[in-house]
């Protein structure tokens, strides 16, 4: 299964971001992990089928209401075959 590592920079801490990407991945079905990263931006590890992962990779170009993307840069990523979507 594909597997995306996914960079998101701007206003994205502080915003719910990790809560709501959450969300979405769990509606597409993906699994992986998202947490803060110490430079401020936010870094995602997401496992799924590709149009599950570009609709998610897609969404982070916004995010949650509250939230201000400046750059979405991601990159193919070694699946894991994790089981569930986790914030770190």
């Amino acid at each position: 299964m594909p597997a995306l590592f996914i960079n998101i920079t701007g206003s994205v801490q502080g915003v719910f971001f990790r809560v709501h990407t959450k969300e979405k991945a769990e509606k597409l079905g993906i699994t992986g992990w998202i947490k803060n990263a110490p430079d401020g931006s936010v870094e995602i590890h997401a496992e799924g089928t590709e149009d599950a992962l570009k609709e998610l990779e897609e969404w982070c170009h916004h995010g949650p209401p509250a939230a201000r993307v400046d750059l979405v840069e991601s990159k193919d990523s070694e699946n894991k075959d994790l089981k569930t979507f986790t914030i770190e």
